[in-house]
């Protein structure tokens, strides 16, 4: 649980300092994602599910977005902990509809029959974002991703989180 504590202070902190930073403007700060999330591993064919929580930012208008992200997901044998910084790219489809597709990074952690291994996967998602009012308060999204481990098993999964977005301005 200690790096999903210091994701959740590091995005506080990020979040604080981008709203003091920000000048009158309709876009966002940080965008805040609650969630539940699927994984199903390609190789042994199990399934996780668990909750999601991630923040993201626009450090380059149009061209990037970041987002950071823990996902504990359980299996009937194991728990993993999942921390990922993906790197996206935006387009924006409509005034009510974003699409982005990103990649990065990803920390794993998987508690299973008394092991307790780490390791490092790469990650790609396509996120699709609706905002249902004109001002960008609140919104919902899905999330469909791949996910290659570069550890000794090179483990593939595909997975989907969706949930609630949350503004902050």
């Amino acid at each position: 649980m200690r790096p999903a504590k210091i994701l959740m202070l590091w995005s506080v902190l990020l979040c604080a300092g981008l709203t003091w930073a920000q000048s009158a403007e309709k876009d966002p700060a940080a965008v805040l994602e609650f969630g539940a999330a699927a994984s199903h591993n390609l190789k042994d064919g199990g399934s996780s599910f668990g909750p999601t929580f991630a923040v993201e930012f626009t450090p380059i208008e149009n061209w990037l977005e970041l987002e950071a992200g823990v996902t504990p997901l359980v299996s009937r044998h194991a728990t993993e902990w999942d921390t990922d910084l993906i790197f996206k790219k935006p387009w924006t489809l409509s005034r009510k509809v974003e699409l982005m597709l990103g990649a990065g990074p990803e920390w794993i952690h998987t508690n299973e029959s008394g092991k307790s291994p780490d390791s490092v996967a790469g990650e790609a998602v396509l996120d699709l974002m609706f905002w249902p009012a004109k001002r960008h308060r609140f919104g919902w999204y899905l999330e469909p991703g791949y996910e290659y481990g570069l550890g000794r098993a090179h483990e593939q999964s595909v997975g989907i989180s969706g949930g609630l977005l949350v503004a902050i301005h």
